[in-house]
């Protein structure tokens, strides 16, 4: 008999483990949960209290069968699946599938893959805690309720296989009522007062410096005014104030911060920080990263002190316990840092030794000194005025953790670098150079980006850690919402200039919303949320959704009953959904361009079966509409008459290759182009309308060489069978149906013989579930 058995849910996370505890123990994988819902039935029994049903999925039963087989030797089973819900809901489903005694099985908690950490969660195991399960199970069941009722809703009313979710539609809401307003914001402009000055001090040397007006001036007409009222006048410096500061560290980084901040400084999705974060946390680099925790250990507090001390000086060094400010903050006992502080850097991938670095300098910066700085603001009076001018200056005393690392901000592109102002005193005489008022414009709040999206979700209250990462990636997959950029246009702005006592204006341009990874809602997103908010405003509310996640964190706190929480919300949901199915009117989001010159007829744009489109005529006339769908840079909100009707001149010939027409056309997948009977897409740059024939040969060859490298084996026995290489990776193709090849499958060593029974395995799983 094995002495001892360690389950956890990933191969990384075993190997890891594994090292660390050598002879007598064994470590396998669960590969994540070894059970789902049903599909039936929403898998939930909701007449029977909402008693899930779960399933073991086809690709998970062999898992089963060996953990099961293993479970059976083994004296003493150590389950040590992650510390949050999920991972305690692992842990449980595992007893319940393994069927595992209580007698010899254990529960263990580690937030840092370390040997000491693993011998102390050895030493001190537990009970599984139901009531992280409970929140877990209430989550997953609201959600599949939600999502299994809303989305065919949103079939029958908006178009086929969309679907809604409780956190997903809320997320969505947010970027598209921020959309929303930036369409509806008018831009107002005022002129901005800056002036160059010139100073001598007393060793004659000269000094160059500017000072603004603290007032903005509401149109040209104030600022030449105040420019005229400048000719010939004299400036001195009115006084001097001199002020110190303190910028204290931020915290070490919890699961969102992290989010955040890998945006801004590494260009990471949010979704590649949380894998990229797995990974780190699997071979033990850094500690568990889903948690909404600040707090750090005292072993971590003193290893910090002695890299600062030892690295930086004693100066620099001051330890700190940040407190959690986040509301129902349970998931984790600390936050995120490097498992060995003395660890600077590690090895690995560029993109793990970037996210690392960043960990280690946000932990060790949250324990360093202050930055000292003296802030200076000088006030300049004009002797032909009362108004004053104020120049600000700042300097750092002492960088304290500035050495080591500066938190980013989403505004930080407006803000200015502030230096050291020229030693001026009191009553000094200056020296105008020269004066602008520049005209300015108000802006319009910013679209989201994924991590200030993180941040709105966070402050709401909408979410947990685990949540953030899923729901980002979940809304773009869907279609509803795009993450991109936007090359801006061109705005002309007015510049006055006094310079000696000539004044001048002068008239510029510059270029104004240029976006980069922003979140743009589809037509098909904003369609979903007006009628979502329409007919569940309910649901949609954040103080709602927030007030959900609430109710988890009772749950997991044992002072609240799950099944209590879901009977509270769901009947009067579902008959919300009945009604809404009875009595609600088909969205289209319907837009009347105008009349087409040719024929006279109608044209309009609208939301169809297969995405947005435009219709020449309408269904109540004798000749039947023409439709033609919308290019991908397309919005029915936005597009005009001309561009509407430019999408009937496709599809077009541009000429022959191989003796064969190629046609450039759109279709349900976007533009293409169409050669011998096969359909080729176009690349995000190419314009259908513009596109060469040259480029279109040479889309058609690389589609060709992708093609033949996507083949990794066809069989003789059957030519209709083979091994094909996806955008997810290998499965098997028979007679052009796809069937998935199990996780536990080499795909190199499949016979002929194997892949049959995986398509027998697959059509029998089908079966059943129809």
């Amino acid at each position: 008999m094995e002495e001892n058995l360690v389950i956890v849910e990933s191969p990384a996370k075993a190997k890891t483990i594994g090292n660390f505890l050598g002879e007598g123990f064994r470590v396998l994988s669960s590969f994540g949960h070894i059970r789902d819902l049903s599909k039936e039935n929403y898998g939930v029994d909701i007449e029977n209290n909402y008693l899930p049903e779960y399933i073991i999925p086809e690709d998970k039963k062999k898992i089963v069968a060996d953990l099961k087989a293993s479970a059976k030797k083994a004296s003493t089973i150590w389950l040590a699946s992650d510390e949050d819900r999920e991972g305690e809901a692992i842990a449980w489903h595992l007893t319940e599938v393994l069927n595992l005694d209580p007698e010899k099985t254990r529960r263990i908690v580690f937030h840092e893959i370390t040997k000491n950490a693993i011998n102390e969660a050895i030493e001190n195991p537990r009970d599984i805690n139901q009531n992280l399960v409970n929140a877990q199970q209430a989550r997953r069941i609201l959600d599949r309720l939600v999502g299994f009722e809303l989305s065919p809703l949103l079939w029958r009313k908006v178009k086929p296989s969309l679907s809604a979710g409780r956190v997903q539609s809320v997320a969505v809401r947010l970027i598209v009522e921020r959309e929303n307003t930036i369409d509806d914001f008018q831009s107002n402009s005022f002129f901005r007062v800056v002036a160059q000055f010139e100073f001598k001090d007393s060793s004659d040397k000269t000094h160059k410096f500017q000072a603004e007006l603290p007032a903005k001036l509401k149109d040209k007409a104030s600022a030449k005014e105040f420019l005229e009222s400048c000719r010939g006048a004299g400036y001195h410096v009115l006084d001097v104030t001199r002020k110190p500061a303190k910028k204290s560290p931020a915290p070490p980084f919890t699961t969102s911060t992290l989010q955040q901040e890998a945006s801004r400084k590494l260009g990471f999705s949010v979704a590649q920080t949380m894998s990229v974060a797995q990974r780190l946390y699997e071979s033990g680099k850094i500690t568990y990263m889903r948690t909404d925790s600040v707090n750090l250990s005292k072993s971590a507090l003193a290893g910090a002190r002695d890299v600062i001390e030892k690295e930086f000086g004693k100066e620099y060094s001051r330890t700190r316990n940040f407190s959690t400010k986040s509301k129902g903050a349970q998931e984790a006992h600390e936050a995120i840092r490097p498992t060995y502080l003395e660890q600077k850097n590690i090895e690995g991938k560029r993109q793990e030794q970037r996210l690392y670095e960043l960990i280690w300098k946000r932990t060790i910066a949250s324990q360093m000194s202050e930055a000292q700085l003296e802030r200076t603001t000088a006030r300049i009076s004009i002797s032909t005025r009362s108004d004053h001018l104020a120049a600000t200056g700042e300097v750092i005393r002492f960088d304290g953790f500035f050495k080591v690392y500066m938190e980013s901000s989403d505004e930080e592109a407006d803000e200015k670098p502030r230096g050291l102002l020229p030693p001026i005193r009191e009553k000094d005489p200056l020296h105008l150079i020269q004066m602008d008022a520049t005209e300015r414009f108000t802006q319009s709040p910013a679209r989201y980006t994924e991590a200030s999206l993180v941040k709105k979700l966070e402050e709401l209250g909408i979410g947990r850690p685990s949540t953030y990462a899923p729901t980002i990636s979940t809304i773009q997959n869907r279609g509803y919402v795009e993450k991109g950029d936007r090359t801006g246009s061109e705005r002309n702005y007015m510049v006055l200039t006094l310079a000696g006592d000539q004044l001048k204006d002068e008239r510029k341009s510059e270029v104004i919303g240029k976006e980069k990874a922003k979140l743009f809602p589809t037509d098909i997103g904003g369609l979903v949320n007006d009628f979502l908010v329409d007919y569940f405003s309910n649901i949609l509310d954040y103080n709602f959704t927030a007030n959900i996640e609430k109710e988890f964190d009772k749950i997991a706190d044992g002072e609240m009953e799950w099944t209590q929480m879901i009977s509270s919300f769901y009947p009067g949901f579902h008959e919300q959904v009945v009604q809404t199915t009875q009595n609600s009117k088909k969205p289209t989001g319907e837009r009347i361009l105008g009349k087409d010159p040719e024929s006279g007829r109608q044209v309009s744009v609208r939301v169809g079966r297969f995405g947005p489109m435009v219709q020449i005529g309408e269904a109540s006339e004798e000749e039947k509409p023409r439709f033609a769908g919308l290019l991908k840079n397309q919005s029915i909100k936005t597009i005009t008459l001309e561009e509407a009707l430019s999408l009937f001149k496709l599809p077009r010939v541009i000429g022959q290759f191989e003796d064969e027409e190629v046609t450039i056309g759109v279709g349900k997948f976007g533009p293409y182009a169409r050669h011998s009977n096969k359909f080729y897409s176009l690349g995000k740059s190419d314009d259908p309308f513009n596109i060469t024939l040259d480029r279109a040969i040479e889309l058609i060859h690389n589609k060709r060489e992708q093609d033949k490298n996507k083949i990794i084996r066809k069989f003789d026995e059957n030519p209709g069978l083979q091994i094909l290489n996806g955008r997810w990776g290998p499965y098997i193709n028979l007679d052009k149906e796809n069937f998935r090849i199990p996780k536990n499958k080499k795909t190199e060593e499949l016979s002929f013989e194997e892949c049959l029974r995986i398509i027998e395995k697959a059509r029998e799983a089908k079966k059943k579930k129809t």
